[in-house]
C-alpha cells in the first residue's frame, strides 16, 4: 500500500486539513492509500488541530477533531512513499533532513505556491481560502497518483 504524509510546521492547521481531505477522497473513491500528517516542529505535539481548522473541516463534512499533532522524524522518511510539504520553509527543512521523496502541495494546481499559514492570513476567511487550496491540491495529487 502506498503511503503519503503531509507536513507543515506545527501539525495543527494545514497538514491535518490535508490529511482529512485526503482520507475523505480515498474513502469516497475506494483507493488503497495510507495518509498521515506531521509537523517539522515539536511545539504542538499531542494537541488537537486548532479550532478554526476543525470548524472549516466540519463545514466541509470532514472530521479532524480526533487528530493529534506529532513531529516529523527522520525515521518517517523511510516509512512513507511520498512526503508532501505545505510550504517552502518546511520543504527545505525536510530536504535538509534527507528527504528525497519530497514534493510541495502547491505543485498540484497552484504552480508551486506555498499553502499559507492561516493564522497570519485573513482571519477565519483565511482558513476557508487555505482549505479550498488544500482541497484542490490534495485531489490533484491523488489523481496524479491514481494515473501512475
Amino acid at each position: 500500500m502506498k503511503s503519503i504524509i503531509f507536513v507543515c510546521l506545527g501539525n495543527i492547521c494545514r497538514s491535518p486539513l490535508a490529511k482529512g481531505v485526503a482520507e475523505n477522497y480515498i474513502k469516497n473513491n475506494n483507493l488503497n492509500l495510507l495518509v498521515d500528517s506531521a509537523g517539522t516542529s515539536k511545539e504542538h505535539q499531542g494537541e488537537i488541530p486548532c479550532e478554526n481548522s476543525i470548524k472549516v473541516a466540519r463545514d466541509n463534512n470532514i472530521d479532524i477533531s480526533k487528530y493529534r499533532a506529532k513531529q516529523f522524524l527522520k525515521s518517517d522518511i523511510d516509512k512513507f512513499d511520498l512526503v508532501v510539504a505545505l510550504d517552502s520553509n518546511n520543504y527545505y527543512n525536510l530536504k535538509n533532513m534527507g528527504c528525497k521523496n519530497l514534493v510541495k502541495l502547491g505543485d498540484f494546481g497552484f504552480g508551486g505556491k506555498d499553502v499559507p499559514d492561516p493564522y497570519y492570513f485573513n482571519g477565519f476567511d483565511g482558513f476557508i481560502e487555505v482549505f479550498n487550496m488544500v482541497e484542490k491540491s490534495v485531489k490533484n495529487l491523488l489523481l496524479s497518483l491514481e494515473n501512475k
